[in-house]
């Protein structure tokens, strides 16, 4: 069983926390952008309070472990790996009460080239344990604005987990995805599933835009998020996201596998 001691070893080896590959200046500039209420950075989420620049920073410092430091501009960032470790053990905990109950769930990321595994060994264990794990909109197309402009892409499930694919003829089965913050995919979901009048879920788990969008819309949302996306850790502090686990987004896929088995012993849910 992989121990606190082993995965706190892991996350500082794998750069997923202690120095991460997220620079200071994009930390920054990710700041400066929310606070100047810019959509690419809001991703979903529509905050009640006034954040400015130093407000973020706190906030930021308080929850990941950034240098409050607004003199330090430059330099890879920081994530206190204890921060990491907390918010993973209470993720635990919350599926811990989704597999007791059978929640009805919705997984989704706009990072699944990186994190699909770790949400899929979530979705396998949740399923397992009699949560109904929801693909609602299979197919359905889904206009995102992208640097390159308005493109359309479609929504798809891998293993359970949402995620987008540019329309450009893919087939299913081939690349994991496109990686987007929009929270369109998520509030395309959560609208076909209410049309339907099927279950709704009783917990979104996600990053970017699934967390924030479905977190905005009243649904009960944890999730995973680097340095630079400030909206979740906003939406944690006001309420609206449950529960943000801190860690860099951007490294190899099957660095995040241990996560997933270290949150899944926790909770005591079959793998």
């Amino acid at each position: 069983m992989l121990t606190d001691v082993d995965l706190r070893a892991h996350l500082l080896a794998a750069g997923l926390a202690g120095a991460v590959g997220t620079t200071r200046e994009e930390s920054l500039r990710s700041y400066r952008l929310f606070a100047a209420r810019d959509p690419r950075l809001l991703i979903g989420l529509d905050p009640e309070g006034v954040w400015g620049e130093r407000e973020l920073l706190m906030l930021m410092a308080d929850r990941c472990g950034v240098s409050v430091d607004p003199a330090h501009t430059s330099g890879h960032d920081v994530i206190d790996p204890e921060r990491t470790l907390d918010a993973l053990d209470a993720l635990a905990e919350r599926l811990a009460v989704a597999a007791g109950r059978g929640e009805p769930v919705l997984l989704g990321t706009g990072h699944p080239h990186r994190m699909l595994g770790f949400y899929a060994a979530l979705a396998d264990a949740l399923s397992a344990a009699g949560c109904a794990v929801l693909t609602p909109a299979q197919g359905r197309s889904v206009d995102i604005t992208t640097q390159f402009g308005l493109r359309t892409h479609n929504l798809d499930y891998v293993r359970g987990v949402g995620l987008v694919r540019a329309d450009t003829g893919e087939r299913p089965g081939g690349e994991p995805g496109a990686h987007t913050h929009s929270p369109l995919p998520v509030r395309t979901a959560l609208a076909a599933a209410a049309d339907a009048g099927g279950p709704l879920p009783e917990l979104v788990i996600g990053d970017h835009g699934w967390v924030c969008g479905a977190g905005q819309l009243g649904f009960e949302a944890v999730g995973a998020a680097d340095v630079n996306d400030p909206a979740p850790f906003v939406g944690e502090a006001e309420g609206s996201v449950s529960l943000v686990v801190p860690l860099d987004d951007g490294v190899r896929s099957d660095y995040y596998l241990p996560l997933a088995r270290y949150v899944l012993n926790r909770a005591c849910l079959s793998q």
